[in-house]
């Protein structure tokens, strides 16, 4: 009798994709095995007195690669952190930030704590006291570790841990810099919150734009009226579920949470849906839409574009082979296991991966730390005179218009919108836009001129590989 398959772990899902990858490349032993392992790990254990009681935490942060420094990678706060996803996360995001020309190495961290058992009080004294932990080790520093929101945390904790830097580093006049995902009255930027939602939004539009490849997922046209099922409605599950359906024309006909799932075949509406969510802690007994008490089944459900955006390996052997979604985007970390991953590209299921498509939230992280050492607002110093230049225009050519007996001029709508200039948030979406369109063709180039090469996973992984291992063959590696 054969024995059953064994699951791989996300740490060695990521460690087979990317053999996967260098299977196809030309590096030496020794450089491969640079690039795979992290360059280290600490773990730092901590007190904290609260509810007349000492509370000692765990805490990881690790860093993959330094090939390039600043190293870069969210923290979140979940009971189920550990060493192995903590590397796992690292590594992904030194292949993600290569991949889409981020200049930071890897790095990731977590602290092993459920935040919904503490209050607004209680989490700011836990959270300083970790910062003081990074901080004093110099894995939070602008010039050399930068941490930014992930599962459990947000704009609020990155504003305390940039506070309690301050604090530490009173003459660091970069202090503001030392994490991202800062609301904007701290040193923030327009357009973060949303950034990795609306990453998914630019990957799917720019993958769309090329009529060979959405044949290969077996589908035509645009994105209009494709019907989509979104697992998780936090951060990016939301944005990613409201740009889709509002201004691309998308039906969003499945949203999966923790009390199940809730479908409607027309379309849920995803601000209500929010809200509902918000004030019940659930999507059961949503009035617009069906609920699933079994809310994993819905990822099994007939649609067009599948995309998890909460955990990882949420599709696994278990379920790969009944997944049906012909596309599937991953805006998770790690959502799909290399087993599964296997089972999906036998099929011939198209995946857009993480390292590509939910890099949105890294990007705009980067010009949030480059707006932090410049010290000044995107936009500012040119907005106006853009304005003015685009203001004379607009008068000559409707003068010109005015003079034509059967012309009336330009329309007032469209006169406003030409000549208004770009602000920080238009600034901020042009730079996110133009960075998956990038990425993507050089994922797509790989795809589709190596014949070796089947699916865009180790498109990605070979163009991220390759450009880490430039970067250390420049260091005399």
């Amino acid at each position: 009798m054969n024995a059953p398959l064994r699951e791989p772990s996300f740490r060695e899902s990521v460690d087979l994709m990317f053999n996967r990858a260098v299977r196809l490349m030309d590096l030496s032993p020794g450089l491969e095995e640079k690039i795979r392992v992290c360059n280290s790990t600490y773990t730092v254990r901590f007190g904290v007195r609260l509810r007349g009681a000492i509370h000692t935490f765990t805490g990881y942060r690790s860093v993959h690669s330094e090939h390039m420094e600043p190293v870069k990678g969210g923290i979140r706060y979940a009971m189920s952190v550990h060493q192995d996803e903590v590397e796992a996360l690292a590594a992904l995001m030194t292949y993600k930030c290569s991949l889409v020309e981020v200049p930071f190495g890897g790095s990731k961290g977590g602290l092993r704590i459920d935040p919904r058992e503490w209050n607004e009080h209680e989490l700011e004294q836990i959270t300083r006291r970790f910062t003081y932990e990074l901080a004093k080790r110099d894995l939070i520093n602008p010039s050399q570790n930068v941490p930014a929101p992930d599962m459990g945390t947000g704009e609020r904790e990155m504003a305390w841990m940039a506070d309690q830097y301050r604090r530490m580093n009173t003459t660091d006049i970069n202090a503001s810099a030392c994490v991202t995902g800062k609301p904007l009255n701290s040193g923030g930027i327009a357009g973060r919150v949303e950034a990795t939602g609306r990453g998914v939004q630019y990957a799917l539009r720019e993958f769309f734009r090329h009529a060979e490849d959405v044949k290969r997922a077996r589908l035509s046209g645009g994105l209009e009226g494709k019907r989509v099922i979104v697992q998780g409605l936090g951060n990016v599950g939301y944005h990613a579920a409201k740009f889709l359906s509002e201004e691309d024309g998308a039906k969003i006909v499945g949203v999966i949470e923790r009390d199940g799932a809730v479908v409607n075949d027309k379309g849920l509406p995803i601000e209500f849906l929010k809200t509902h969510l918000a004030a019940h802690g659930g999507v059961k007994d949503f009035p617009r839409g069906t609920h699933v008490e079994d809310g994993a089944s819905v990822l099994e459900q007939e649609c067009d574009i599948l995309i998890p955006a909460a955990m990882e390996s949420v599709i696994n052997l278990g379920n790969a082979g009944r997944i049906r979604a012909p596309l599937i985007v991953e805006a998770a970390n790690g959502p799909i296991t290399a087993g599964a991953d296997d089972i999906l590209r036998q099929k011939g299921t198209v995946i857009i991966p993480d390292l590509y498509a939910n890099a949105g939230g890294v990007t705009v992280s980067y010009f949030e730390w480059v707006k932090n050492l410049s010290h000044i607002r995107f936009g500012r110093m040119q907005r106006r005179q853009e304005e003015a230049q685009n203001a004379l225009l607009v008068h000559e050519l409707d003068r010109l218009l005015k003079e034509s007996s059967t012309n009336h001029g330009l329309t007032e709508k469209f006169k406003q919108q030409y000549v208004r200039g770009a602000g920080e948030l238009e600034l901020v979406r042009s730079g996110l836009d133009d960075t998956m369109r990038t990425a993507y063709q050089s994922m797509r180039e790989v795809w589709h001129s190596r014949k070796e090469v089947e699916d865009l996973r180790v498109a990605a992984y070979l163009v991220s590989i390759e450009r880490v291992a430039a970067s250390y063959r420049s260091k005399g590696l």
